[in-house]
C-alpha cells in the first residue's frame, strides 16, 4: 500500500529525505502525516523518523543546504526547513523511563522500537519517501475500522502521559467510528487511571478539550468521558446533556463548529481558570453562558455582539432548553447586524450631559430596539409615538 498527495512528492520535502538517504539514513514519514493521507484527510504537520542522530541530522541538512534548528533537540528532533516548508525529523527512540507526564528515552536504530513507545496504533504507522506504507504494530486494521486502540498495554502507555487519556476521547472524537464506539479495554485503562490527571496541567487540558470539542460531533466521545469519570476530573459540574443537540442544531443551521460554544454548553465550575483559557476566550464563554437563560431576541443579539455571537447564543438557548429554532433566525441576525443606532451623543447636548446624557442614550436607543430598529432619529428626539 502507498500513500499519495502533493505534500509528499514535493521537491522540497524529497530533499529532505534524499539528505538522510544519501548519507545512508532512513527517513519515514511517521504519525499525522501518514494517518490523514491514508483517511484522505489534509496533512499539515510533515514529520520524519531516522535513524540519525540529531547532531548528523544538523550536519547533512547543512550540507544539503537547507535550514536546521534545533527546535527539539534534547529529545531527539531537529526543524530541517526546506523550500519553506519545516519537517521534524525525529531520532527513533524508545523509553527507558517513564514519569507519567515525560519519560526518559534513549535512541534506537530500530523502527518497530520506536513505534512501541507511541499511543495508538494508527499513529504508528510509517512510510518511506516513495509513500510506501510501513506496519509494525496492526496499526492499518485498526486504521481502517477507525478504531483508537492504545499500543499495546493501555494501562502503561497512560502512564507513560497522562495526556493520553484525552487524546484517546479526542481521537474517537475526530477519527473513530462513532457507531462502533471507543474500544473497551482503552475505556476500562482510562477509567483505572483518571487520577492521573491532575497531574497535568491546565494548559495542556485545556488545549486538548478545545481541540476535542472542534470535532465534528464530540458528544458520543463527551458521553464517554462521562461515564469513565473523566468528565468530572477535568470539568467539575460539568453536563453534557445538552451537546449531542446543539451538534444537531448547528448541522440544520449550517453553522461550523466552535469549541468555545460547545463549552458554555457543556458548563461547569471555574471552567477559564480550569482550562486555561486566554481573557478573550474567557470573556466569550462568559458572554455565552450568562445569555442562554436571558430572553433577549436574536436581532438585538446581533446588533450587540455580531451575527456569529448571536447565532451561537440562539443555538445554545434551543439546545438547553430544547426548543425550536425560529425559522427567519438567519434574516433576524442580519437586521440585528445590519442596524446603526440614529442618535448619537451631540444630538442631545446641551441639554443633556454627563452621567445624564449616558442615561438618556441608552432609554433612546432601548426604544428604538424595541420598534425593531424602524424609529427615524427624528422620531426618536422629537417625542414621536412609540419613541
Amino acid at each position: 500500500m502507498k500513500i499519495t498527495g502533493n505534500w509528499i512528492r514535493q521537491p522540497a520535502t524529497q530533499a529532505v529525505c534524499q539528505a538522510l538517504h544519501g548519507a545512508g539514513y532512513q527517513a519515514l514519514f511517521v504519525g499525522g502525516c501518514v494517518r490523514n493521507a491514508l483517511l484522505g484527510l489534509p496533512v499539515n504537520d510533515i514529520d520524519i523518523a531516522t535513524d540519525a542522530l540529531p547532531d548528523q541530522v544538523m550536519r547533512l541538512a547543512d550540507a544539503a543546504g537547507l535550514k536546521a534548528i534545533p527546535t527539539g533537540a534534547d529529545h531527539g528532533t531537529i526543524t530541517v526547513v526546506s523550500g519553506h516548508v519545516p519537517h521534524e525529523i525525529t531520532t527513533f527512540r524508545e523509553d527507558v523511563e517513564t514519569h507519567g507526564r515525560h519519560a526518559t528515552v534513549a535512541y534506537c536504530g530500530d523502527m518497530k522500537s520506536d513505534a512501541r513507545r507511541r499511543d495508538f496504533t494508527m499513529n504508528a504507522l510509517y512510510a518511506s519517501a516513495d509513500g510506501t506504507v510501513l506496519d509494525p504494530l496492526g496499526g492499518l486494521d485498526d486504521l481502517r475500522a477507525r478504531r483508537i486502540r492504545f499500543i499495546e498495554d493501555a494501562g502503561q502507555r497512560i502512564r507513560e502521559d497522562y495526556l493520553r487519556i484525552l487524546r484517546f476521547f479526542r481521537f474517537h472524537a475526530w477519527y473513530g467510528d462513532a457507531a462502533g464506539g471507543l474500544d473497551a479495554d482503552g475505556l476500562a485503562a482510562v477509567a483505572a487511571h483518571v487520577d492521573g490527571l491532575h497531574s497535568l496541567s491546565r494548559e495542556r487540558v485545556g488545549a486538548e478539550m478545545l481541540k476535542l470539542l472542534g470535532a465534528a460531533d464530540p458528544a458520543p466521545a463527551v458521553a464517554a468521558m462521562r461515564s469513565t469519570g473523566v468528565l468530572a476530573v477535568v470539568l467539575n459540574g460539568a453536563d453534557d446533556r445538552a451537546l449531542g443537540l446543539l451538534v444537531h442544531l448547528e448541522g440544520l443551521e449550517n453553522v461550523a463548529a466552535s469549541p468555545l460554544r460547545r463549552l458554555a454548553a457543556l458548563g461547569g465550575e471555574d471552567v477559564a481558570a480550569r482550562l486555561r483559557l486566554s481573557k478573550q476566550q474567557a470573556k466569550q464563554l462568559d458572554l455565552l453562558r450568562s445569555e442562554i437563560g436571558q430572553t433577549t431576541g436574536a436581532a438585538e443579539l446581533a446588533y450587540r455582539h455580531g451575527v456569529e455571537t448571536g447565532m451561537d447564543i440562539m443555538l445554545l438557548r434551543a439546545a438547553v432548553f430544547e426548543a425550536p429554532l425560529a425559522q427567519n433566525l438567519s434574516a433576524e441576525l442580519d437586521k440585528g447586524a445590519a442596524a446603526v443606532f440614529p442618535v448619537e451623543a451631540r444630538d442631545l447636548m446641551p441639554d443633556h450631559e454627563g452621567p445624564a446624557l449616558g442615561a438618556r442614550l441608552k432609554k433612546l436607543e432601548s426604544r428604538w430596539i424595541a420598534s425593531g430598529f424602524t424609529l427615524s432619529k427624528r422620531d426618536l428626539l422629537t417625542g414621536t409615538p412609540g419613541a
